[in-house]
């Protein structure tokens, strides 16, 4: 098979959208090498992330606009990009970031693939701009509509695909997505020194890792540290944001300025490391399309506190501890029921671990391709 890929987050984004091309081009190229692979993207940069990328896989073609297009990139990857599709031959089309050319029907004959990875704009408007949630309505639902498969992030996209969108439950396949290999295996210990020393990590600690936004509610993991031990440390790994303000101050006025840390910015490779020196990870997100940093958690033997309300039990599973988003009491409960009982908290590892295995890259991987085939059989 040639297999195109739109490409856009996987060259220029380093978070979220961008983690999940890159794995996902990167598994199937590892587990299935007898395909062509071709990335078309506005542009072509050399960054970090995608350039372990190409070094990992290094057959990869890369497309981007020529000619007068190159003028208009905005506009090759919304219609231009379906002339390059059939010059290039290409047999499966997956738009990886919830779009896809807006002519993919009309102009190519590709079967076309679209992950959606969830509709929070359409769930939580009042956190996006109007003028935004218009626009992600009418890309969201076309891609869904236009689409030959719909592939969810999970159940929960799944459910929101159809009751938001009107979409036919039988074109939608849930394939989880997993995390970067390197939490799957104990960080050196070369590195967790190095992590310790640049980023000041205290002795013992609650991680929550992830933007710091309304939305992802790490104000309760805040207001849970009046309740506990005074020598476990709160860390939070995320980018700030407006609302980052608010636990700046809830941080002042409770004198927690010892014992919550903020960390921006920090390198990739030391993530490993802090995750494994945490005692408990904790993730009181509101709603998430799936909820990636729990799978990093369990697979980096720590034991989990989550959220209530979205898919997060479906990351977690039936091990992990869950809290109502609002449930300050709640959250001081499950991490003081961690601490005191060492028994209990070796058993949620010990279960995460096995739980975790569901995500296996090569399980993704396998489900992927059956799609790809199944469509090709369809012709």
């Amino acid at each position: 098979m040639r297999i195109g890929f739109d490409a856009k987050r996987a060259v220029q984004n380093f978070t979220g959208l961008g983690n999940y091309s890159r794995y996902l081009i990167e598994i199937l190229y590892r587990f299935y090498p007898e395909n062509e692979y071709l990335l078309y993207a506005p542009r072509i940069r050399s960054n970090p992330p995608f350039n372990r990328l190409r070094s990992v896989c290094p057959a990869l073609h890369c497309i981007s606009p020529k000619g007068i297009w190159e003028k208009c990139r905005s506009i090759w990857r919304s219609i231009g990009i379906t002339y390059n599709l059939e010059k290039d031959h290409v047999t499966i089309y997956h738009g990886l970031s919830n779009e896809l050319p807006l002519n993919i029907r009309k102009a190519s004959h590709t079967k076309s693939v679209v992950t959606i990875h969830d509709l929070i704009f359409l769930r939580y408007p009042q956190c996006y701009p109007f003028i935004d949630r218009l626009i992600y309505t009418y890309k969201f639902r076309k891609a869904c509509q236009d689409a030959d498969a719909i592939i969810a992030i999970s159940q929960c996209t799944r459910r929101d695909i159809i009751q938001y969108f009107g979409i036919d439950e039988r074109k939608i396949r849930v394939i989880y997505q997993g995390c970067d290999e390197s939490f799957t295996h104990p960080a050196e210990e070369r590195l967790k020194k190095e992590a310790r020393t640049k980023y000041h990590l205290p002795a013992r600690y609650i991680l929550c890792v992830g933007s710091i936004e309304e939305r992802k509610n790490a104000l309760l993991a805040v207001e849970a540290m009046i309740g506990v031990p005074e020598d476990l440390h709160l860390v939070l790994v995320g980018k700030r944001t407006h609302y980052t303000n608010q636990i700046d101050a809830f941080i002042s006025a409770h004198q927690l300025e010892k014992r919550v840390h903020l960390l921006h910015n920090v390198t990739f490779q030391y993530l490993p490391a802090i995750y494994q020196q945490a005692e408990i990870f904790v993730y009181p997100s509101r709603f998430e399309g799936f909820g990636i940093p729990i799978i990093e958690a369990l697979h980096s033997g720590v034991p989990v506190i989550a959220a209530t309300g979205s898919c997060l039990e479906e990351a977690g599973g039936p091990d992990s501890i869950y809290v109502h988003p609002d449930d300050k009491e709640g959250m001081k409960e499950a991490i003081n029921t961690l601490l005191n009982q060492p028994e209990k908290k070796q058993y949620l590892i010990e279960q995460g671990l096995k739980y975790v295995t569901r995500f296996s890259e090569k399980k993704q991987a396998d489900e992927l391709i059956s799609l790809y085939y199944s469509l090709i059989e369809e012709k």
